[in-house]
Parts: C-alpha cells; structure tokens; sequence
C-alpha cells in the first residue's frame, strides 16, 4: 500500500501577481471590473478587460476624466492600460503608475501579493490608498 504525502508548503503555495483579478469597490464590496496583470518587456502592465455595469450604464464607455494631455484620454475603458511600467523590487512591484479612469487621476503605484490576493497601493505625494484585489477566474 502506498501512501501520499501532499506537503502543506505546496498546498499554500502563493499564486503569482500575473493573471486576472477582480476590482473591489473599497465603499460598496461590490466587483467593478477584472484586470489582466501582464509582463511587456522588462515591465509589468495592467490592463482593464471586463467592467461589471449596471444595466442603465454605457458598458464600455470612454475615459472623458483622463488628463487631456494622456494618450487614454477620450479612448474606451475596456482593453485600457491602467497600470504602467511596474519594476520587480523585491516581493513588490514598483515605480509605476496606476490610472483610476472614473476619477481621471494617475497615481504612483506598486504591487504585491499577500496570501493569495494582490494589494496594489497608488500614492498622492504623502498620502496613499490600499485596495485588495481577488483572483479572478
């Protein structure tokens, strides 16, 4: 009789920050898109590839909040880079930038995973905000 021995470390293994992940409304808990995590290059990128709408809602609109002087400006939501130019360091992903396109903002931004969720937290000069994504499927 064989028996299997399944180690608790393979079990627990963390995923990578690569892959899709599902946005999390930080007021309502409620999903708000699902972001692809890539690597371009050297680089790592996110891009928007699903928003979850209201029925009422344009289900792909355009980012009319960007900064006119962004290439993303005025262009559809869906398939938009909102992270840019993330660098290894460490556990983390840093030195990038994140765009919240229904504020038009662009934040300094960094990643990381804890468990099996991604953190990502953008910074405002002093001031920062965490959010917690989930693993999409």
């Amino acid at each position: 009789m064989a028996f299997v021995f399944v180690s608790p470390v393979l079990c627990n293994a963390q995923t990578s920050v690569f892959g899709k992940w599902k946005t999390i409304d930080d007021e309502t808990g409620d999903p708000k898109s699902i972001v692809e995590i890539y690597k371009k290059e050297d680089k790592v990128y996110g891009k928007i590839i699903r928003l979850f709408r209201n029925g009422d809602e344009d289900p792909d609109p355009i980012c009319d909040l960007c900064p006119k002087n962004d290439s993303r400006y005025g262009q559809k939501i869906i398939g938009m880079e909102i992270i840019k130019n993330l660098e290894k360091d460490g556990k983390e992903y840093a030195n990038g930038t994140v765009l919240k396109p229904d504020e038009g903002k662009i934040f300094k931004c960094k990643i990381w995973l804890e468990k099996d969720k991604l953190k990502i937290r953008g910074y405002w000069g002093i001031f920062y905000r965490t959010q917690t994504w989930i693993k999409a499927n």
